[in-house]
């Protein structure tokens, strides 16, 4: 099992320490460092930033939001820090929900979302293909425009730069197990959210069935310390946000999920503490052992046991998220 470290987005502003510690991951053997976005920093500016202080580290996109940009220009976005990086670029995507979508980017969110997934996969693999002009007839993504609103001039058109690699892999974030199952079929790997050594029957069928190569890269918080509670109190602080905050109260892939995961009644107890603006309680609602499956948190020899769990099940990457330095190194130690 490969290790990552995952970085996340930007909170108030960037973080002083992100070069250092993808420097630091990439001496401890960490196979890839990643960066995200929400609705605040953008996720391939960092990535290429720490491209230009790193070497050998794979750098991918956990997640790079789909509303956000055409499916040409993130191929762009891939293909130029690709190029940049000496081909140590991996794509990976997400369609995020109709709260961002709709009130953060101004888009519809798709009456389809598995069918808006494929196109914009499918665009963003002839880009890097390049083998003619990239041409969709989509529901969702039609390249060239043929709408009642365009001028009819559009003609299909291919890359004027020439991938580095036309294979650049690319990973699909998926929490519904219909999603699971389409981003085996037409992706690299997958992104999942909140997994469970424990639970993987959580996403569907899909999951026992993977194809042969097929990355699985969830993230992960490690914390090394002594008190499991107060360790995982990030844990439940991001739980609390992602359960209660990042959707609507009538559609929340996160809750969902939790619900899936046997956690229904404690989900829908975080949405509405949340909702009705009591935050702290919805961050303390959040079960320790719901937090605690889906973490590595405590002394070294509790991370050590829990580890083996991960490394039994479908993970090939483990995207440590939120370590601190002695975690960092700890978790490489162990997964040696």
């Amino acid at each position: 099992m490969r290790l990552g470290l995952a970085l996340g987005y930007w909170g108030r502003g960037p973080s002083p320490d992100h070069v250092e510690l993808a420097r630091e991951a990439e001496r401890l053997g960490y196979r890839s460092v990643w960066t995200a976005e929400s609705w605040g920093s953008d996720a391939f500016t960092p990535l290429t930033w720490i491209a230009a202080h790193t070497s050998t580290i794979e750098l991918g996109t956990a997640v790079a939001q789909m509303a956000a940009r055409s499916p040409t220009t993130t191929a762009m976005h891939a293909l130029t820090l690709d190029h940049l990086s000496g081909g140590r670029m991996t794509l990976g995507l997400g369609l995020s929900g109709p709260q961002v979508v709709e009130g953060w980017y101004g888009r519809p969110f798709p009456a389809s979302p598995l069918t808006a997934t494929r196109e914009y996969v499918d665009v963003v693999r002839q880009v890097l293909r390049r083998e003619g002009p990239v041409q969709v007839d989509g529901r969702f993504h039609a390249l060239p425009h043929r709408g009642p609103d365009g001028t009819g001039l559009g003609r299909p058109l291919k890359s004027i730069t020439h991938p580095l690699r036309p294979n650049l892999p690319v990973l699909l974030g998926a929490e519904g197990p219909k999603n699971v199952a389409q981003t085996a079929r037409i992706a690299d790997g997958w992104l999942p959210l909140y997994w469970s050594p424990s639970r993987p029957d959580a996403y569907g069928p899909a999951v026992g069935r993977l194809p042969e190569g097929f990355r699985v890269a969830p993230m992960a918080r490690v914390k090394v310390c002594d008190d499991v509670s107060e360790g995982l109190l990030g844990v439940k602080t991001m739980l609390g946000f992602y359960i209660g905050g990042m959707g609507h109260a009538t559609r929340n892939f996160h809750a969902d999920l939790m619900a899936r995961m046997g956690y229904e009644e404690e989900a829908r107890h975080i949405q509405r503490l949340f909702l009705a603006g009591r935050r702290e309680e919805a961050v303390l609602a959040v079960p320790d052992a719901f937090a605690d499956e889906i973490s590595l948190v405590g002394p070294r020899e509790r991370i050590a046991e829990r580890l083996e769990l991960w490394r039994k099940g479908p993970v090939t990457d483990l995207l440590a998220l939120a370590p601190d330095r002695t975690s960092l190194r700890v978790l490489a130690e162990l997964n040696s």
